[in-house]
């Protein structure tokens, strides 16, 4: 099962950065159904399980601080190496494009350590993670082709650079296979993510999808991907 989701990354990956070549103009919706479902992902399910886990060896006032400091983490590495800025912030910048889309890259190498990580906690866990960086990787494809391209990059280097992103996570899944964590260990690894999905989803996901389109529909994909997502993971167990 774990190979077959790390294929769907590839996939999902893939497809996002081949809507964002063709269908840039319904991107809105997807990417607000996307920031929903990471975060959902986030409250529903990473966070409860951290606590079940670490709270095992640890406090829960230390799990939950973890968690914020994988917030604070992602928000200094978008600041300082990603400089993520929307489309039209853009500037033709071609070393800054090859420095962006690695970094993406290396992002989705880490999606792809999560969903493994969570199959080591149990088999619903690791799916419904999967199914978050599914979500998420759609809009990484497109964030890898728009950045690139946005940049100065042609349309065929932005393409290569797909390909790397969609790569990634299955890299991420194969690592995990050749190493264990223990449970209170993978407690606060889980609390860390959390903060890492609530920052992607709050701080990027959402403002991406909403400030060329403050639609009502955007606000309506966003509350719907939450909800499907607390569905699915009530429905796993």
């Amino acid at each position: 099962m774990i190979f077959a989701i790390a294929g769907a990354t590839f996939v999902s990956t893939m497809l996002g950065g081949l809507f964002a070549l063709r269908l840039k103009d319904k991107l809105h919706l997807i990417l607000g159904f996307s920031a929903g479902a990471v975060i959902g992902v986030a409250f529903f399910d990473l966070l409860p399980e951290a606590l079940r886990l670490g709270t095992q060896t640890h406090e829960i006032s230390t799990v939950v601080s973890i968690t914020a400091l994988g917030f604070l983490l992602y928000l200094v590495l978008d600041r300082t190496i990603l400089h993520h800025r929307h489309d039209e912030d853009l500037h033709a910048d071609p070393q800054r494009a090859t420095a962006g889309a690695t970094t993406l890259s290396v992002h989705s190498l880490l999606d792809g350590i999560g969903i493994g990580l969570g199959f080591q906690v149990s088999a619903a866990v690791g799916v419904v993670i999967a199914l978050a960086v599914l979500a998420h990787d759609f809009s990484d494809g497109i964030n890898t082709i728009n950045f690139v391209v946005k940049n100065g990059g042609e349309r065929r280097v932005a393409f290569r650079w797909l390909i790397v992103d969609a790569l990634a996570p299955v890299v991420g899944v194969t690592l995990t296979l050749l190493f264990s964590v223990q449970e209170q260990s993978l407690g606060l690894l889980l609390a860390m993510f959390a903060g890492f999905f609530l920052y992607i989803g709050a701080s990027d996901l959402i403002p991406e999808s909403h400030h060329a389109h403050p639609t009502y529909w955007t606000t309506f994909s966003t509350v719907l991907g939450a909800c499907v997502l607390f569905a699915i993971i009530h429905a796993t167990g």
